[in-house]
């Protein structure tokens, strides 16, 4: 039976021992701390640089923050929540259903807040993974790193910026201090951030001006506040709650099948077209903001009330990038100037050079950032790597559909977890993935999106890296994605057996 780490403390050489830590304590790093426990592992910690749970949800508080696909759908399988009061609800209220998760599970003993990972190293004559946090070292033989996909905010490199005598902020770090009130502003991107912002400001901002450099396709947001006595009936039958789910579920693989085939997605663009003449009735305006590529090349945006504040007088849309920064002067690609008090910048997150690469060192001590700058982020299955043993990456690289991103970790989940017993039943120090099948996985991927909308659909996106190389959508089914991680295939793995 496995011994609780939850309360161990440094042993002589000032180190931290666990059979497994999870990295981050986000929607993801939760859900594993869940999984481990319930498949009997409970030798683990969950190390969080923050001083509270929550991942995406606690650090993007900006104005009009909700989740983008039904909630329903965007909660845990072992936690269903029948109390959401949206269908798409804001981020408190998801923030607020984490930290009871937390709670509801006891989690708490396990984690370690306020702690950072510095560096993750690979110590071959120990066959555990060393890390070095800004709180100590910690040992462990599995590590499982859920730092998400929405981590690290960037702000584009512009000349000037360093001018601009005014406040500057991402949405992601949103300035509270700062009020927008009868402010010239600028939002920078229109992105899934920025529509949700932008509706939100605009009725409090004297000028509002939107550098968009690609427009974006928007369809209806199926929203709609949940009653009291639905609530209250989901919670008293809950196969009732169970149904609602399942059909919110079906929606989005049924969206999801249609987005991801470049003819089926093509036949959206008559509802897109139409959603956006009735919105914004200016036909120059409507030009402006309708997308040349196809839909579902660059991921589809649902909102209710992005377009028609596009169309308030205090807002002056610039259909082009952010260049350059003269003062308080912003200078777009085609020379237009935009004189602003506040920069708000909706310009999305690193996803083509993953923070958490920085800082996970191979076998050989690379770091896992300087091998995927030779070639683009791989992994197998999204979760393992060569050189990397016993190292599991949640929501790592092509596994990106339009679905629910805690689904899709949950997946990888009973992968991971499938390993980490099926190690201890066998005895095994080690598990590394094979480079035969990684290559021949990795291959079949790319052959798989190669007719997709995401590499054919006629955009720019952040889903394809510099070389054009597609490191983030997965090609097929959740059912596919699902049956290829429902069981752990050792037979594919180079083990090491346990010396004692």
């Amino acid at each position: 039976m496995a011994i609780s780490a939850n309360h161990k403390t440094p042993d002589a050489d000032g180190e931290r021992h666990a059979h497994v830590i999870v990295i981050g304590a986000g929607l993801s790093g939760i859900a594993a701390a869940v999984k481990l426990r319930r498949a009997g592992i409970t030798d683990f910690l969950v190390l969080e640089k923050a001083d509270r749970v929550g991942g995406t949800w606690r650090e993007n508080t900006y104005p009009g923050c909700a989740v983008d696909i039904p909630s329903p759908v965007y909660s845990f399988s072992f936690h269903p929540n029948p109390g959401w009061t949206r269908n798409f609800v804001g981020q408190p209220e998801l923030l607020s259903y984490i930290e009871d998760t937390v709670d509801r599970f006891h989690l708490r003993p396990a984690l370690r807040l306020n702690t950072e990972l510095l560096d993750a190293a690979w110590s071959q004559e120990r066959r555990r993974w060393v890390l070095r946090t800004d709180r100590g070292r910690y040992v462990a033989q599995h590590v499982v790193f859920a730092s998400g996909l929405l981590h690290e905010p960037v702000v584009p490199d512009l000349p000037g910026l360093d001018t601009f005598p005014g406040e500057t902020f991402h949405s992601a770090r949103w300035n509270h201090d700062v009020d927008l009130t009868g402010k010239r502003v600028a939002v920078i991107g229109t992105g899934c951030s920025a529509i949700q912002l932008i509706p939100e400001i605009q009725p409090l901002v004297d000028e509002l001006h939107v550098f968009q450099r690609t427009a974006a396709w928007v369809l209806p947001r199926l929203d709609f506040p949940v009653p009291r006595p639905v609530r209250a009936l989901f919670r008293a039958v809950p196969p009732a709650h169970r149904l609602f789910r399942a059909v919110c579920a079906a929606v989005m693989k049924g969206l999801g099948l249609v987005v991801r085939h470049p003819g089926a997605a093509r036949l959206l663009t008559p509802l897109a077209k139409l959603f956006l003449r009735r919105q914004v009735p200016d036909p120059a305006l409507r030009a402006q903001l309708t997308p040349d590529f196809t839909i579902g090349c660059k991921r589809l945006l649902l909102s209710n009330t992005y377009l028609p504040a596009m169309t308030r007088p205090n807002v002056r849309l610039l259909p082009h990038a952010l260049t350059a920064v003269d003062g308080n002067q912003l200078i777009a690609a085609d020379g237009r100037r935009a004189e602003v008090d506040v920069i708000v910048f909706g310009s999305g997150f690193e996803m083509r050079h993953p923070p958490i690469a920085e800082r996970i060192r191979c076998r050989d001590g690379r770091l896992l950032s300087e091998v995927w700058k030779t070639r683009s982020p791989e992994a197998y299955r999204a979760t393992t790597l060569p050189a990397v043993p016993n190292a599991y990456l949640l929501l790592g690289p092509n596994i990106v559909m339009y679905h629910s991103l805690l689904a899709l970790a949950e997946a990888q989940l009973d992968y991971v977890v499938d390993a980490i017993r099926t190690a201890r039943a066998h005895r095994i120090d080690a598990l590394e993935i094979r480079p035969q099948p990684f290559r021949a996985y990795n291959d079949e991927v790319q052959r798989g999106l190669s007719t997709t909308v995401y590499n054919t659909g006629g955009c720019s996106s952040v889903y394809l890296d510099e070389h054009g190389k597609n490191f983030v959508t997965w090609p097929w089914t959740v059912k596919r994605l699902r049956s290829d991680l429902a069981r752990f295939d050792i037979e594919n793995y180079d083990t090491t057996p346990a010396e004692h």
